[in-house]
């Protein structure tokens, strides 16, 4: 256990008292054991508190503020963390139980990278339905990659060499909703990255008052992109249209997901998915966006036919 370098992993948590303990049961269950679990509670006013408390684990330290948001809070964990490597885990996420074992052991194999990744599954708001993400295989100098598409996925994904955080500084609180995004940008800019070929982390995508927190996301990943590209190199100017069509994809495939039998949240998806195809034409060759196109197209129809049965449909009237 000495020779064991400690893996500082921190957790924010607002509100979380749906889910924080199976959260921390994931990295209780962890087959690497030397870590610091390391909790801001970020001004929660439900049972979160409560909840931490009652659980008994010397590796286990809790630190309250009042609410700052998600890169504020991560960024005071930073402060807190003695390990020499750092991972971050959302409060309503889970981890595989070798996942720690495993990146750390891919970062140990190659020394020359701060960053380790592995594959995500993609499960509901009741951590019922799993999905896998893509497994993608990038590794080294992935900044070109990475500018063009988050394929990590979440904040919970990596495992960071302190060398390498204290190389960039902390999360930009300007960007709550693609804090994550911006972070892994400026990490892949100074250093490698290394893949887990396991799907090991399970992001819990929720379904609470989305259409606006879509427009949100979207606007933050736009003034995130501009910011980007005033300092990425100029041989890597020319992605600058396929960054920004990905981010009206990853848009038009949240309106859908998120629309219950609503026409204008499907119509937001059909104009999100057009601008994207403007900017990349080449787009419509990949697979994932003619099945996108595919999956606009019925829902339009499916939920323009229930509009027009409800109004064909014969009105009864109670009579005296």
């Amino acid at each position: 256990m000495h020779n064991l370098p400690v893996i500082s992993i921190i957790i924010p948590a607002y509100n979380a008292e749906k889910t924080i303990l199976q959260t921390i049961a994931s990295v209780q269950q962890q087959t690497f054991s030397n870590f610091e679990l390391i909790v801001i509670n970020d001004g929660s006013t439900d049972r979160t508190l409560e909840l931490l408390h009652s659980i008994t684990d010397e590796r286990l330290k809790i630190f309250s503020y009042e609410n700052g948001g998600l890169p504020v809070a991560r960024n005071r964990g930073i402060s807190h963390a003695t390990g020499e490597f750092i991972a971050f885990l959302d409060a309503d996420d889970l981890w595989t139980p070798d996942k720690l074992e495993l990146q750390l052991a891919a970062l140990q194999q190659h020394p020359e990278a701060g960053v380790a990744y592995s594959w995500t599954y993609f499960m509901d708001d009741k951590g019922e339905s799993l999905s896998p993400g893509e497994a993608t295989f990038l590794e080294g100098n992935v900044y070109a990659q990475l500018l063009v598409n988050n394929f990590l996925a979440s904040g919970s994904n990596p495992l960071i060499s302190r060398q390498a955080i204290e190389s960039i500084g902390g999360f930009d609180s300007a960007f709550p909703h693609c804090a994550d995004w911006d972070y892994w940008l400026r990490l892949a800019a100074s250093w490698h990255f290394v893949v887990v070929r396991k799907h090991q982390i399970l992001y819990r995508q929720s379904r609470g008052g989305m259409s606006s927190k879509i427009d949100g996301i979207e606007k933050q990943q736009l003034i995130m992109i501009e910011k980007v590209y005033r300092t990425a190199p100029q041989e890597l100017q020319y992605l600058k249209n396929h960054s920004l069509a990905w981010v009206y994809r990853y848009c038009a495939e949240k309106y859908l997901q998120h629309s219950t039998n609503n026409i204008s949240d499907v119509n937001r998806a059909g104009q999100e998915l057009w601008r994207a195809i403007r900017l990349e034409p080449k787009i419509l060759l990949e697979r994932y966006t003619q099945n996108l196109i595919k999956w606009v197209i019925k829902r339009w129809v499916l939920i323009r036919l229930a509009s027009l049965n409800y109004q064909s449909a014969p009105r009864t009237t109670n009579k005296v």
